[in-house]
């Protein structure tokens, strides 16, 4: 086979995503250096098709990472660009230089900042990227990632001393006052002109929301342009704000997390942190009024999600020891939400808070939600209950029960940690956790078995070393297998399961 047959090869066997076929041409003499007719790198190509086990194997055999497709295109722009984190870690580990600048001025950060891609910002930071260098506008790659609305980026930056945090700031502050759609609109608009037929999208992503419009080409069905854009400019105005030192008035804060209507949304979440950080009285009666305000269940969650975090996460005192100055005051108020509250939005806030707290007193409201309809409800309670129910409360145990037959696995799999770590051991606790052994949910699996290891019970050991052989090496249920394997007492059993290598890599 020739030269150009070999690289040929090379190249179906990249774009086939075949690693044994890769392997094959490059023994068979194809360079890892082959070029296409237009000049393109067989690495670049691996690079852009998100194939990390591919480049590994062309930078083994000799690829220089460096090299630029085309004269133009560097591989590790390539793959920032294009999200590829493994990629970007394999092209570093060989390497490649993390600021190294391609055609029209662009670094792999730059593109990675533009595009919102925040695993690989942060890879190309542990990778020696330099956080302040400018992009190709020369604009600081904090401001970029601020119009982004990407907090991972913005995150990941100031954990590695990112400058500009004030202009960056301004930024986020005025995103928060576009329609981020319409602007999406206006720039294709002005790239290809007005009247094409439009289609947005809204999608969950990375802790936000991002917003995606295309274009449609007149008179056809298929879709030919388009740009996205993330919505996280609230958080990131908070974040931006605590580093540097601006106390933002808590009504404002509050207004910022109920613009997203979400609980689980960056824009809720940092406000909630940021309040909690501040500890203080005027922030504890905030949360109180926002709790009284029956008629705004959103707000009512995000006040009850304050209290909860205050009693949680007090500062310690001279001492070391922790300080909740507000637990005797929220308890009694969060017991007569869970009461009294009927949105379940609301509820769930309200049961979550609760069990920050850890108060034994709250039991009773707690365990009045463990049959809501409501999926999010069920999994505050379960949540709740970690750690919470004694060994002797009956009516706890039987409700744990239940809940780990759950048919929401996130149900399942609280209720079953919570049965695992129960102070107790009984033959009916040991039956409930044997029979989740066969659980779909392989956490589930590796939560009952953690729990009838403890308990000593042999139920446990084969299901364990089936885990151990099958379970990823990076995975929850094999950390948790390896967990349980600790508190075996049999040190043959303990030795032989310890030794069990993943049959998956």
């Amino acid at each position: 086979m020739n030269t150009h047959d070999l690289a040929a090869g090379l190249f179906t066997a990249v774009y086939e995503d075949d690693e044994d076929a890769v392997v094959r041409m490059l023994r068979a003499g194809a360079s890892p250096e082959s070029v296409d007719e237009d000049g393109q790198t067989v690495l670049y190509l691996a690079t852009m098709t998100d194939d990390p086990g591919v480049v590994r194997l062309l930078l083994a055999a000799g690829a220089e990472p460096d090299r630029l497709s085309s004269g133009t295109d560097s591989p590790l722009c390539g793959a920032a660009c294009g999200g590829h984190t493994e990629v970007v870690r394999a092209l570093l580990a060989a390497g490649a230089r993390p600021d190294l600048v391609e055609e029209f001025g662009f670094t792999a950060m730059a593109w990675a900042v533009v595009r919102g891609h925040a695993s690989v910002v942060a890879a190309l930071l542990t990778g020696g990227a330099d956080p302040n260098r400018p992009g190709p506008t020369g604009e600081p790659s904090l401001v970029t990632a601020a119009r982004r609305g990407s907090l991972g980026c913005v995150r990941a930056l100031l954990e590695h001393g990112a400058r500009a945090r004030s202009e960056a700031l301004t930024e986020a502050r005025r995103w928060l006052t576009l329609d981020v759609a319409a602007e999406l609109r206006a720039g294709l608009e002005h790239t290809h002109g007005p009247g094409h037929e439009c289609v947005t999208r809204r999608f969950r992503e990375d802790g936000g929301v991002t917003v995606e419009v295309r274009f449609l080409k007149a008179g056809e069905g298929h879709h030919t342009w388009g740009n996205d854009h993330q919505t996280g400019h609230a958080a990131i105005v908070t974040v931006l704000e605590t580093s540097l030192g601006i106390a933002a008035p808590a009504p404002e804060l509050a207004d910022r997390a109920l613009r997203c209507a979400d609980p689980d949304n960056d824009d809720w979440t940092e406000a909630v942190s940021a309040l909690v950080r501040r500890g203080d009285e005027e922030t504890f009666r905030a949360a109180v009024l926002w709790c009284g305000d029956g008629a705004h269940p959103l707000r009512q969650a995000f006040g009850a999600d304050v209290l909860g975090r205050l009693g949680a996460e007090g500062g310690p005192d001279q001492a070391g020891a922790a300080v909740r100055p507000y637990v005797a005051q929220s308890v009694p108020l969060l017991r007569e939400l869970a009461r009294a509250v009927q949105d379940p939005l609301t509820l769930r806030s309200v049961v979550a808070a609760l069990g920050q707290h850890q108060d034994p007193a709250a039991l009773p409201e707690i365990l009045r939600h463990a049959r809501h309809a409501d999926t999010g409800v069920r999994r505050a309670v379960a949540v709740a209950l970690c750690g919470l129910v004694p060994a002797s409360h009956a009516e706890g145990v039987a409700r744990l029960v239940a809940l780990s037959r759950d048919v929401d696995r996130d149900v399942r799999n609280w209720a079953t940690t919570a049965l695992a770590v129960l102070d107790a051991d009984t033959p009916a606790l040991r039956d409930a956790l044997a029979a989740l052994l066969g659980d779909a949910d392989a956490e589930v699996v590796a939560e009952a078995a953690r729990g009838l290891a403890v308990r000593q019970d042999s139920r446990a050991i084969p299901v364990l070393e089936r885990l151990l052989a099958e379970e990823r090496p990076d995975s929850t249920p094999r950390a948790t297998a390896e967990e349980a394997v600790e508190h075996i007492r049999d040190d043959r059993v303990r030795t032989l399961l310890a030794s069990t290598l993943p049959r998956r890599i």
